[in-house]
């Protein structure tokens, strides 16, 4: 007998969601928190998400992250930073892939996996 996910919603954790964009490095999705009703949900902090693009040798890579601020015009300040530290992070993380793709002990007979290469 298998279980079902649940795939109901979460009532407690409602969010209205907005899209701001300058139409040149990114957007910022404000997301509001709402009850049942849609009603603001004045308890909850509204969220900031930073959404830009990193250009790669494969093309253009989609990031997103957290903006820390406590109003629109405190994320749009932030915003550079927080893009700033999402390429560091996931030029971290391909390093690391890269490390450990290297590592990897090859047997006759497999084909390695490709390699990410950073510049």
């Amino acid at each position: 007998m298998s279980q079902e996910p649940d795939i109901s919603m979460d009532t407690a954790g409602l969010y209205r969601e907005e899209n701001i964009t300058d139409r040149r490095v990114g957007n910022i999705r404000c997301l509001t928190p709402i009850n049942i009703n849609g009603e603001v949900d004045e308890s909850r902090a509204i969220l900031y998400l930073g959404q830009t693009q990193m250009m790669t040798n494969m093309g253009p890579m989609p990031l997103s992250f957290e903006i820390e601020a406590d109003s629109l015009e405190q994320a749009v300040a932030n915003f550079g930073d927080g893009a700033k530290q999402a390429i560091e992070r996931t030029i971290e993380e391909a390093k690391e892939l890269q490390r450990q793709q290297a590592s990897q002990i090859v047997m006759p007979g497999e084909v390695p996996g490709g390699k990410i290469q950073i510049p």
